[in-house]
């Protein structure tokens, strides 16, 4: 008989909350279970010592006799120290963009960077005395500009 450690889920709708238990794979996943081994509660934060318990000696003792623990049994287990990590294989690409869209989106980059650096290049060319001066020059122009346009407020409040 092919014996699991796997997740059985209990709970209410939206609100999960899986048991820790050994089973024959071929029964349900909900269905009739040999031993339970520990709780998973996936709505408690992850740092949470209550998201999951498993008593590993139960675990250790029934992996002993034949039992194979689910990917993500396999997972709490390793974090336990129980066993060691798994393996992960190469994610699938398959989120990514098709090629075409990449090429788009490259070429897209290429002319904002164009863009970028014709404007960047002529600033640092110019001299930093030759920047200076002009922002002194301008810094008295900014001051009677505001002064022309408190006049004009005045006389609204004064009609």
């Amino acid at each position: 008989m092919p014996v699991r450690i796997r997740l059985s889920r209990g709970g209410a709708k939206k609100r999960p909350f899986y048991r820790i238990v050994v089973a024959d794979s071929r029964r349900a996943r909900d269905g009739k279970f040999i031993d339970q081994v520990g709780t998973y509660n996936p709505m408690l934060p992850k740092d949470s010592p209550d998201r999951v318990k498993i008593d590993v000696e139960k675990a250790k003792d029934w992996m002993a006799k034949g039992a194979q623990p689910s990917d993500r049994v396999t997972l709490f287990l390793s974090n336990l120290g129980a066993v060691d990590k798994p393996i992960i294989t190469e994610k699938t690409k398959k989120h990514l963009p098709k090629k075409k869209t990449q090429e788009r989106l490259a070429a897209a980059k290429e002319k904002e960077e164009a863009a970028k650096a014709p404007a960047e290049a002529p600033a640092p060319a110019e001299a930093p005395a030759e920047e200076e001066a002009p922002a002194e020059a301008e810094a008295p122009a900014p001051a009677e500009a505001p002064e022309e346009e408190e006049a004009p407020a005045d006389e609204k409040k004064t009609k």
